[in-house]
């Protein structure tokens, strides 16, 4: 599979289908309590979160046009909201990069994007390192190691809890475990979308890292798009442990996006 510019749509097109609908049933909570809002612009979608200020829930993904840029800003402007937007090589011009330049957004960062093709791989050590599917009742347990893996406070676990207990039963949606000896220490997620898997988040405990979770976890769900998908899609940073682990069970880089934000 020779990356080429359809190929690079495509891919950000799996980045986008899993955001909208994560964001979509995140929404459908009863009452909408973290304020969730899509909007599209001409090619991009636009993602707003009232609760949740970070650029992962307020971004705007897809092909930006000259036209769009004052009705994009107006959109965050009147929620009162920083939020990033998040460019693709081959999706924007230098006349949308002038505007947006002058409209005061820089170039802040920048994310990759890496792909192969599925395959029947069963390489990792069902032994020493079990993987299965979460159960529905195991969110507690979910949302734990992601805020432990994440770095972020366990105050916010139920928070966390919910808005991925809402995804167990949508078609598509597949959450891992990863356990040593029994106890739980690793857990990944996949969303599959017109037979295009996406590999969205798996973090492990820190004092149970460099153990291999990851990359048995990278082997167990690209197995598990052997005989339904035609592609597989993971973002990661540049260079980083995720980036290497998924290099070395066969991913390459697809692109590495750009992220603008405003001063």
């Amino acid at each position: 599979m020779i990356l080429n510019l359809e190929l690079a749509d495509i891919l950000e097109k799996s980045e986008i289908n899993y955001m909208v609908d994560r964001m979509t049933a995140i929404r459908e909570r009863e009452g909408n309590p973290e304020g969730i809002e899509i909007k599209r612009f001409g090619e991009s979608t636009a993602f707003y979160s009232k609760t949740m200020p970070w650029g992962l829930f307020n971004n705007v993904k897809g092909r930006i046009s000259e036209d769009v840029i004052e009705d994009i800003l107006d959109f965050y402007n009147e929620r009162e909201r920083n939020f990033e937007i998040q460019v693709i090589p081959g999706n924007i011009n230098q006349e949308v990069m002038k505007k947006l330049h002058n409209k005061g957004f820089y170039q802040s960062g920048f994310h990759t994007t890496l792909f192969c093709e599925p395959g029947n791989l069963n390489s990792f050590d069902h032994h020493k390192l079990e993987i299965r599917e979460l159960l529905e009742d195991e969110f507690d347990t979910y949302a734990e190691i992601h805020c432990l893996g994440t770095g972020l406070s366990l105050d916010g676990k139920e928070h966390v809890a919910t808005n991925n207990r809402v995804l167990f039963s949508r078609p598509g949606w597949h959450y891992y475990l990863g356990l040593d000896q029994g106890y739980p220490v690793a857990v990944a997620v996949m969303y599959i979308e017109n037979n295009v898997a996406s590999l969205t988040f798996a973090t492990t405990l820190p004092e149970y890292r460099n153990k291999g979770f990851q990359t048995n976890l990278l082997l167990r769900r690209i197995n598990d798009t052997y005989n339904n998908c035609n592609l597989v899609v993971s973002q990661c940073s540049f260079g980083s442990q995720s980036h290497r682990n998924m290099e070395r069970v066969g991913m390459r880089i697809g692109y590495t996006r750009a992220t603008w934000t405003r001063n």
